[in-house]
């Protein structure tokens, strides 16, 4: 199996990644707490489409190491930028999705934008999640509390719960089947314990606000607007507003999972997006 090892961290770090097709490479950073396994959708219709697709799996979660450290987003940058280094890809277009968008945004400010041609933020945490005196309009920090006590208490029953938020499972709708809500749950489990819990910790107390002012580039930003795990005013049209000349593509009644939920939809605007069309 394909691995990128990366050496700047004090513990060497091996990352799983795998690719598809030929052309101007296109790389997918996946959301918590999934792995590059969510990009199934995507990953076909961007090779069929003319492009390289590479998905590679964060720290701690399926097939790349679990080290028992470095889940803060400067290391998560650095582990996309060694990505870049070892494939020597250029001309690339960046794909977050969820927690994945800040590794989009500390990757800009941290690593600049040579490599990069374009960057698409997908039901992304950026600009910043934690609601306070300088960010009235995030999210009270009680929920990612409550979300940590779960998981030490009961890590599968939590993310069973989730993955029906996730995917916006409920009594009288169902996006997915029963298979999807299974298999992400087993994906969801391949993901070490501490990086579980690290990650909340970085993905909703990270402000990414000075990141965001960074990007130059052509950039697509999509989310649901019925996303009950990261808020389309908390976030998306936020964002959009804080890099000029951006492109916000609003999917009406969509969930967090849109990649999955309305994968189509989703496909068709990022191709459209990287043939130059959007």
């Amino acid at each position: 199996m394909p691995f990128v090892t990366v050496k700047s961290t004090a513990q060497p770090t091996t990352l799983f990644y795998e690719e598809v097709g030929e052309g101007r490479p296109v790389v997918f950073i996946h959301g918590w707490p999934l792995s590059s396994a969510m990009w199934e959708y995507q990953m076909g219709a961007v090779a069929d489409a003319g492009f390289r697709a590479i998905a590679y799996d964060r720290r701690g979660f399926g097939r790349s190491d679990h080290p028992a450290a470095g889940y803060d987003y400067d290391t998560f940058a650095d582990d996309l930028n060694a990505v870049l280094e070892t494939l020597d890809l250029r001309d690339v277009t960046l794909v977050g999705f969820s927690m994945g968008g800040g590794e989009v945004a500390r990757f800009m400010s941290r690593h600049g934008a040579d490599r990069i041609a374009s960057v698409v933020f997908a039901s992304a945490v950026t600009p910043y999640l934690l609601k306070g005196d300088n960010n009235p309009d995030g999210v009270d920090g009680d929920v990612f509390t409550e979300m940590k006590e779960k998981l030490r208490d009961e890590r599968p029953a939590f993310l069973e719960t989730f993955g029906k938020q996730f995917f916006g499972q409920g009594m009288l709708s169902h996006p997915v089947s029963q298979a999807t809500l299974d298999s992400s749950l087993v994906v969801a489990m391949q993901a070490s314990k501490k990086g579980t819990l690290d990650c909340v910790d970085a993905f909703s107390k990270t402000d990414f606000r000075q990141d965001i002012a960074s990007i130059r580039v052509p950039t697509l930003i999509i989310h649901g607007d019925d996303d009950k795990v990261i808020p389309i005013d908390a976030s998306a049209r936020r964002l959009a507003r804080e890099i000029p000349g951006s492109v916000l593509k609003e999917y009406d009644g969509a969930p967090h999972a849109l990649v999955i939920t309305h994968k189509d939809d989703f496909n068709r605007d990022l191709v459209s997006f990287l043939q130059g069309s959007i």
